[in-house]
């Protein structure tokens, strides 16, 4: 068994919404181990982003953990980043050393002021007190280990000089230069063609071999979590509701929330098949439904399912939250 990097245990966070406290995240609960990809995966709004931020200590002011643990696993120790500051000295020293990003949207997150030589350059600068002639030595490395070429050119240039693909490369260069334990990877190829897409997956797989690292990739497309993932984590609402080795959840997808997302997949091999949908909307989260989340959108529901479902092991490594399979 590989050593654990992140364990994120019954994971609660609140925010204040007119003039109330929201729960968003309602006892998440998944771990990534060195030199894997765990896939989390659901639509938009489900809080996957918000599980990420709250690893790094980055929720806005409006929201807090209120509940649960997330541990970070170092050697032979352990810490609880859910109790740090998100301000203290501990954690300034883990995000971005021990846990690094890749936000999505990279020409919103590359400084329009900046090169991108010193953008990928300052983690070093920071962190690890490099003379500067040492540490772009060390970045143009890095530029050339993620495919930019002509790095000692591209070096000297600014985020709007190169192309979207390119950018990326930038942000997973800047996210990998302290060679982090875990990489957090929000919806990395979401606003890439399917050609530069395929390529930043290939780079991703081909980097985490190297380093080791273990991957929390988030995602609202199947199609790329099946490439990359070794285990895969199926969000709704603010839950877990299906979590499993890879395999398992595309051969033998047990939540009818699964289900309902990979028939919304268009079939290769059927060319004309009408697509399915899931009907109905995600509730509001002030007014979430008592039992299972997805109880008002699910064609299969009981009388039961107005109650929490608990977790069931359907596989040797599969886990559901639903009642079909009480």
């Amino acid at each position: 068994m590989k050593k654990v990097v992140l364990e994120v245990k019954n994971l609660r966070v609140e925010f204040y919404q007119r003039e109330r406290q929201v729960e968003v995240l309602r006892g998440v609960d998944f771990t990534i181990r060195e030199g894997e990809t765990l896939g989390l995966v659901g639509e938009s709004g489900c809080g996957k982003t918000v599980t990420a931020l709250s690893i790094l200590g980055l929720l806005p002011p409006a929201g807090r953990i209120s509940g649960g643990e997330i541990l970070l696993y170092q050697d032979k120790e352990k810490i609880d980043l859910a109790k740090l500051s998100p301000t203290s000295h501990t954690f300034q020293e883990i995000r971005g050393k021990e846990i690094s990003m890749i936000f999505q949207e990279p020409a919103s997150h590359l400084n329009p002021t900046y090169t991108i030589g010193y953008q990928v350059m300052e983690p070093l600068l920071y962190h690890q007190r490099l003379k500067k002639k040492i540490a772009q030595e060390l970045t143009i490395e890095m530029l050339k280990k993620v495919g930019i070429p002509h790095p000692e050119i591209r070096f000297h240039e600014y985020p709007h000089q190169l192309s979207g693909g390119m950018q990326q490369r930038v942000m997973i260069g800047m996210a990998l230069i302290l060679k982090p334990s875990l990489l957090i990877a929000d919806e990395p190829t979401t606003a890439l063609d399917v050609t530069i897409q395929a390529q930043i997956l290939r780079l991703l797989s081909r980097l985490q071999k190297e380093m080791g690292m273990a991957i929390l990739f988030i995602t609202h497309d199947l199609g790329v979590v099946k490439e990359i993932a070794h285990e895969i984590a199926v969000m709704y609402l603010g839950e877990i509701v299906e979590r499993g080795k890879k395999e398992e959840i595309f051969s033998h997808p047990y939540h009818p929330y699964l289900e309902g997302l990979l028939d919304c997949l268009p079939p290769l091999e059927k060319e004309g098949k009408e697509l399915k949908g899931i009907p109905g909307t995600l509730p509001d989260l002030l007014h979430i439904p008592p039992g299972c989340p997805f109880f008002n959108r699910c064609e299969k529901r009981k009388d039961k399912c107005k109650e929490r479902p608990p977790w069931r092991k359907v596989g040797k490594y599969h886990w559901v939250r639903c009642w079909l399979y009480e």
